[in-house]
């Protein structure tokens, strides 16, 4: 994991260190599987109901068990060997697609059916997403971390790019061959994942306390600037994601069939993915609080236009402009989260931010399928714009240190020894 001395962080390429090409091509087919395995799991429920609630229960579904279990995950993913957590994850994952293809192909898939089995992939996303989070900065120098989180956007958005328009695709088969798919994927991310070797993999244990379980909570409330940046985006994407109801879109408004729909989910990655590809080669190097903030009000606009749009065309472009915007918070947020928190903390601050994601993105959805159900697709995604602007305009004024701040770069508080080496969010998404 060591590197030539002469080497610069600006010439160096985080892809040049094995363990994280292996977690990076891990990321992509995971990602690719989930992707796929989404497309299919919304245009199944919403066929058998046609009710913009159950989209919506997709959501709630895979969030609780994140919110339950957030003090737990935290904790293991500092106890234990964080590959290993990820390895068998993964493959869980790929059992629960699998039974997604079986109850498919023999016809006992209802949506209860589906619901249960979304909560199982819930909760194993709930052990897998901080473990993964505090597992990348033991894979490259902590001078690389800004980039490598980048590259590991990257493999996300590329994936998001592929795995819907793939998913789509693939449907056309049935949804049995896109779950099949989606588990084959997974199943080799899996054996990617175990094919990583660092130099120790056991962070520090300390002893199951209640204390050390809220230890994750304590250390965040302690930094404004770091509760500051998460909420931000829990508060945003909350308020203006508009993924849950894509299926309506697609069906209902742009009248499109599954594979738009897949094109739809593919759309904000294809932005997301150009902006981390930048972001890897040139990071930003000055007032990337201010940038955050212009980002994510701009992630806003990008709602509410795509909420008035009747054009396929136009509505895709404007998610393209949501996912370059989101991308761009993801990466600051990320890394300064990131060299923020010890090494000994990583895993329970990192569970408690992914709780903070699936709010955002899961609970999102729900709340998005609520509001549908009451008021309308598009009044409930228009509105949903408006709340991220004022978010935005909020924050600002609550957290002024997290506006003004300059640079990423802080050695001091993100050590990185080689005998202590230390997890996506998805965006799905996001």
């Amino acid at each position: 994991m060591t590197t030539p001395a002469s080497a610069s962080p600006e010439s160096e390429s985080v892809l040049s260190h094995r363990p994280f090409t292996l977690f990076w091509g891990a990321r992509v087919a995971s990602t690719i599987a989930n992707q796929m395995q989404i497309v299919a799991v919304g245009w199944q429920v919403y066929q058998l109901t046609h009710s913009a609630f159950d989209l919506g229960m997709v959501g709630l579904v895979q969030f609780l068990p994140a919110l339950f279990l957030a003090l737990l995950v935290g904790h293991v993913a500092d106890r234990y060997d964080r590959r290993k957590i990820a390895r068998i994850c993964l493959f869980i994952k790929g059992l629960a697609a699998a039974a997604l293809a079986i109850g498919s192909i023999y016809g006992w898939l209802d949506k209860q059916a589906i619901f249960a089995i979304v909560f199982v992939i819930g909760a194993t996303h709930a052990f897998e997403s901080p473990t993964l989070q505090a597992l990348v900065p033991g894979l490259v120098p902590a001078r690389l971390l800004p980039r490598a989180v980048a590259w590991s956007a990257s493999a996300t958005q590329t994936a998001v790019i592929i795995g819907p328009a793939l998913g789509g695709f693939i449907y056309v088969l049935g949804p049995s061959a896109v779950y099949t798919s989606s588990s084959v994927l997974f199943v080799g991310a899996s054996l990617l994942v175990s094919l990583i070797r660092i130099e120790s993999v056991l962070p520090r244990r300390e002893p199951a306390t209640l204390s050390s379980l809220l230890a994750g909570i304590a250390f965040i409330k302690s930094r404004p600037a770091i509760l500051g940046a998460i909420s931000l985006d829990l508060f945003a994407v909350l308020l203006g994601g508009a993924t849950a109801l894509l299926p309506i879109y697609a069906h209902d408004i742009l009248a499109t069939g599954p594979l738009g729909l897949g094109l739809l989910r593919s759309a904000p990655a294809v932005g997301a993915l150009s902006t981390a590809i930048f972001l890897a080669r040139r990071p930003l190097s000055r007032r990337v609080g201010r940038s955050m903030f212009i980002a994510v009000a701009v992630f806003g606009v990008a709602t509410i236009v795509f909420a008035l749009s009747r054009s396929f065309v136009l509505s895709l472009a404007t998610l393209v402009v949501l996912g370059a915007s989101d991308m761009i918070s993801v990466v600051v947020r990320s890394s300064f989260v990131q060299l923020e928190t010890p090494d000994h903390m990583r895993g329970r601050v990192s569970a408690v931010n992914s709780v903070f994601i699936g709010t955002s993105n899961q609970l999102g959805e729900f709340e998005s399928g609520v509001t549908a159900a009451w008021l309308g697709p598009v009044p409930a995604v228009l509105l949903g714009g408006v709340g991220t602007v004022v978010v935005v305009l909020l924050w600002i004024r609550l957290f002024p240190t997290l506006f003004g701040l300059d640079k990423l770069v802080n050695p001091a508080a993100a050590p990185n020894p080689p005998a202590q080496p230390p997890s996506p969010a998805t965006p799905t998404a996001t």
